[in-house]
């Protein structure tokens, strides 16, 4: 019986040490001894209550230590409370050492705390970078398109980083340059043989101005001959001229044709009118015989006229006819 008691006393001294353990990391205060960092088994355990994993600030401590840095432990756990990455900043703070950059433990913090990969910031600082820029199309003065595709190479500035534009307006300010110095080119032929014009022209526009990166140099990869601007803008425009003058003379047209039918339609009043008093003429002479202003021989005599010239009429209409004949079967 006494065995049994004795056995789960055990077990329960194991189970205590062990939930005293997990939550005391003493091996992590024992490493950090021995490397050299001192920090107090009770600060480790103050960072549990406040809900801090020790160890995402004891390793990096460790590793600023041996690195030579002077770091405080309060302000990596404010960073880290803050949202930070403190791992990441103090890589970036050993390798700004060993490249002999000035870099303080705010600005680097600030820099993380702003969005920014401080690490790959401090490697862009001491290995410069190359953006390549899409192709660029712009006009010169002779109307011909000319399409470049520019190299610029940058260094990352640890003191605008915060607050400093990023790669996206570098890109659009270059793209800017290049359209500005071509469509100042008198042609683009001056643009192929001297690429490096556009290059020292948007160099000297100082476009790294208000960016988290210096611009080092800025070289024209590719340069290409593309569209006749200024023949296709001509080319419009003709065709856009040729479509006015179609609709003008389409509407005078249209206006002849309206002045056409407004004469036919007059003619056909005119004629009407012709009918009309045509209609008048056998009254008239009714009424001159009623009064005998006209005998009536007078009457047969006109009458007789008429006749003769209905009769005339009708021969001039039948040799008309027997000369077309004579002339088809020829």
């Amino acid at each position: 019986m006494e065995i049994v008691v004795l056995g789960i006393m055990m077990i329960v001294v194991l189970v205590v040490l062990g939930i005293l353990f997990s939550f005391v990391p003493v091996g992590l205060w024992i490493t950090a001894y021995f490397s050299g960092v001192k920090i107090g088994i009770f600060t480790l355990v103050g960072m549990r209550f406040r809900r801090v994993a020790p160890s995402r600030i004891v390793n990096p401590l460790i590793k600023a230590t041996k690195a030579g840095l002077n770091l405080n432990i309060d302000k990596l756990e404010a960073h880290y409370l803050a949202g930070g990455n403190v791992n990441s900043v103090v890589d970036a703070l050993i390798a700004a050492q060993r490249a002999e950059i000035a870099l303080e433990f705010e600005r680097a913090a600030a820099i993380d705390l702003a969005g920014r990969e401080v690490l790959s910031a401090v490697q862009v600082s001491v290995n410069p970078k190359v953006i390549e820029t899409p192709k660029i199309s712009a006009v010169a003065k002779d109307g011909i398109e000319v399409v470049a595709r520019a190299r610029v190479t940058v260094r990352a500035n640890i003191e605008r980083l915060v607050g400093g534009a990023g790669e996206e307006t570098i890109i659009a300010r270059v793209g800017e340059g290049i359209v500005t110095t071509v469509g100042s080119a008198a042609s683009h032929k001056a643009v192929l043989e001297n690429p490096d014009m556009i290059s020292r022209t948007v160099l000297s526009k100082g476009l790294d101005a208000g960016t988290a990166f210096e611009i080092l140099s800025i070289d024209i990869a590719d340069v290409d001959v593309g569209r006749n601007i200024g023949a296709q803008l001509q080319t419009d425009q003709a065709e856009a001229d040729k479509r006015i003058a179609q609709a003008k003379a389409e509407e005078r047209r249209a206006m002849a044709v309206a002045k056409e039918q407004e004469m036919v339609a007059a003619v056909q009043e005119m004629r009407a009118k012709v009918v009309e008093a045509e209609a008048e003429i056998p009254k008239a002479m009714a009424q001159a015989l009623r009064e005998g202003k006209i005998g009536v021989m007078d009457y047969y005599n006109l009458q007789n006229i008429n006749a003769d010239t209905d009769m005339r009429k009708s021969i001039s209409k039948m040799s008309k006819e027997d000369d077309s004949n004579r002339t088809g079967k020829k």
